[in-house]
């Protein structure tokens, strides 16, 4: 039987300029992207970017913060995987990702409204 000792995930709020840095540094450590979430919260997007260490049972979420206006960069030529996770973002949320390695161009969902879950949705 093993024994499975799971580690307390670590959460880190960082900046913009710090986003590209921090998640080459988590790719240099093995880790795997598992997740990408955006919400619209306090009139501001926060972006978390979730990695995994299947070995060791490690979970790693970094958190942005940002404004509607600003634009985040993609992390796709770190983590190619990210591009369904990033055109989601940007179509469903409206948040602004700079140079997406595939950019669906806001037809990655079948939607009528425009980014629904983002500041410009009707529901705002």
């Amino acid at each position: 039987m093993a024994i499975i000792i799971k580690k307390e995930p670590e959460q880190k709020t960082i900046t913009i300029a710090e986003l590209l840095p921090e998640v080459i540094a988590i790719r240099k450590r093995g880790m795997r992207v598992c997740q990408i979430c955006a919400a619209w919260v306090n009139e501001q997007f926060e972006l978390s970017y979730s990695f995994a260490n299947d070995g060791n049972y490690q979970l790693l979420t970094l958190r942005v913060v940002i404004d509607k206006d600003v634009a985040v960069p993609s992390i796709t030529p770190i983590y190619p995987s990210a591009v369904f996770y990033e055109n989601e973002m940007k179509e469903l949320f409206g948040v602004k990702v700079e140079n997406i390695s595939t950019d669906y161009r806001d037809k990655f969902y079948r939607i009528e409204e425009k980014t629904p879950f983002g500041p410009e949705s009707e529901g705002e």
